[in-house]
């Protein structure tokens, strides 16, 4: 301890001293150097930290400060690290279409995210080049392709059912529910079963689940909030690179060595079932989850002359699809259902809208969204003021002049998604949870593919998300559910702050918990299947 104690008093003596000696000079430096922005307006910032004083445990809303006071595009530095941060749709289209083939790589927040995704070999960060075509080339036709998708129709309506039996126990019984766990156990199970074939969790039974039912959970979350970390100074500051000063490392190595023993064993005990299939005939008719396609890519050489499908790859992209998978989803129908409770004129219309299509005597199914308009426009209004990642990186990979200032290579631009879907001239009465606006014949048409980009909750272009044909479906079914077989009960008005540093996803600060009083009598028709 004494040890500790007389580092950290040395440490205080350098820096104290650097800052000392270095001030002015960095300050010069810094407004000749080739590596930053020319004339960007800019807060004063700081020598080594640059703004990261500025920057609060909730960046985005930080960002969209500063843009109230610098513009819709200013410049910040996270330690020596130069970015853009840009909060308009005008702008934000000069990034990510006009000079898209310039700003194609993701910015990664160095040895964190590297470690966690094996040298960001999966589809999320990995930068933009050959093998990440080729991996997004395999998510876009194998894994996450409308074919896909229609095999595991069954599977995912087989959860949704689960799901709503699971609430309507407790809500028969008056139990409080965590809306949240309840959440993300429907979606961590959706995404197990389609990768791997496996549930993770089962509440009172083993069925196919794994011995420890809450590690795919727990993994998912730790990697989620490691990812999402921008105020990790060990990163930002190169001389405080290997103190690990908030103990993140020693976390991230625990958790990935976890996640490294998950996936061995289970890509054996798939290797296992391959060879029987192929010595006993595939006569099963069982449907090839996302591992078996990986594998058999993997084993088969069908990649290109360059390219090959190896282990780590196959590790990434499933620990990307559960990242980008589970919590996403989850968070944002938690958003959505806590919107709704606080505005029961909305419910009320939805629950109208879905009763009317169903006729009251069969759960709703994936095929209804497409007549469900109304459903459609709550979740854009839910992803329009609580976009699930918050604001989206990009790096530039050579100079690039936007709006008349110089952009140089390595700069990452930070697109804010928060601040846009709150921004007066973009929406009337931006605060106000109001999913008519999604209604009139403008917007009606206004998609979430990455067309508009004054909603971009899943990016857009070349960088888009690979899943958003998946997220489309599950989010609006399941909420859908939610809306049309319970009341909600809960004790006053929700809650809508915003939780601290909850990594790549934008979190409730407390947990969503009411009791699901069941509606439509008994709910026979849960008895299906």
């Amino acid at each position: 301890m004494e040890d500790f104690q007389v580092s950290i008093q040395l440490f205080l003596i350098c820096l104290i001293s650097t800052i000392a000696v270095r001030a002015v000079i960095l300050t010069r430096n810094r407004n000749k150097s080739d590596h930053h922005p020319q004339n960007l307006p800019s807060p004063q910032s700081l020598p080594i930290i640059g703004h990261l004083h500025l920057i609060s445990s909730l960046p985005h809303q930080s960002f969209h400060n500063l843009s109230t006071r610098y513009g819709p595009i200013f410049q910040i530095f996270l330690g020596s690290f130069p970015c853009v941060v840009v909060s308009t749709p005008e702008i934000a289209k000069e990034f990510l279409k006009t000079h898209e083939s310039s700003f194609s790589n993701r910015f990664i927040t160095l040895s964190m995210v590297d470690y966690i995704t094996y040298g960001s070999k999966g589809i999320v960060f990995a930068p933009y080049g050959s093998h990440w075509k080729f991996i997004k080339k395999l998510c876009m036709s194998e894994l996450l392709g409308q074919r896909t998708l229609d095999q595991h129709l069954l599977l995912r309506r087989e959860e949704t059912l689960r799901f709503v039996k699971a609430l309507k126990k407790k809500g028969e019984a008056g139990e409080t529910v965590d809306i949240s766990g309840e959440l993300i156990t429907l979606t961590n199970n959706v995404i197990s079963r389609m990768a791997m074939s496996i549930r993770c969790f089962e509440e009172g039974g083993d069925d196919g689940g794994l011995d420890d039912t809450t590690e795919i959970r727990k993994m998912v979350k730790d990697m989620i909030e490691f990812a999402g970390k921008l105020n990790n100074v060990s990163d930002f500051i190169g001389i405080l690179k290997n103190w690990d000063l908030q103990g993140m490392n020693k976390r991230l190595k625990k958790t990935r060595g976890r996640f490294d023993s998950l996936m061995e064993r289970v890509i054996r005990e798939h290797k296992l079932v391959r060879k029987n299939r192929k010595v006993e005939g595939d006569e099963d008719g069982r449907v090839r989850d996302l591992l078996d396609i990986l594998l058999e890519i993997h084993e088969d050489n069908k990649g290109t002359d360059e390219i090959q499908l190896t282990i780590e790859d196959i590790k990434a992209i499933i620990m990307d699809i559960f990242m980008a998978g589970t919590d996403t989803s989850a968070t944002s129908m938690e958003w959505a259902l806590a919107e709704l409770i606080n505005n029961p004129h909305v419910m009320k219309k939805a629950r109208q809208e879905i009763d009317s299509l169903t006729a009251k005597n069969r759960l709703i199914q994936e095929s209804d969204v497409a007549n469900l308009p109304y459903l459609q426009a709550i979740v854009k209004e839910t992803l329009r003021l609580h976009p699930v990642v918050p604001f989206f990186p990009r790096q530039s990979t050579e100079t690039t002049i936007i709006c008349g200032y110089e952009i140089p290579p390595k700069t990452s631009v930070l697109i804010n998604l928060w601040s846009m879907g709150r921004d007066p001239k973009i929406w009337e009465n931006p605060l106000e949870f109001r999913p008519e606006r999604f209604l009139d014949e403008e917007r009606q048409l206004l998609d979430l593919r990455g067309q508009n980009f004054q909603l971009l909750p899943f990016g857009t272009g070349r960088r888009m998300c690979p899943g958003a044909s998946l997220a489309l479906l599950t989010v609006p079914t399941n909420l859908g559910a939610m809306i049309q077989c319970f009341e909600w009960k809960v004790d006053g008005i929700v809650s809508m702050e915003e939780k601290p540093d909850s990594g790549l996803t934008l979190c409730r600060a407390h947990p969503l918990t009411c009791v699901p009083l069941p509606r439509l009598g008994q709910l026979s028709y849960l008895k299906e299947n």
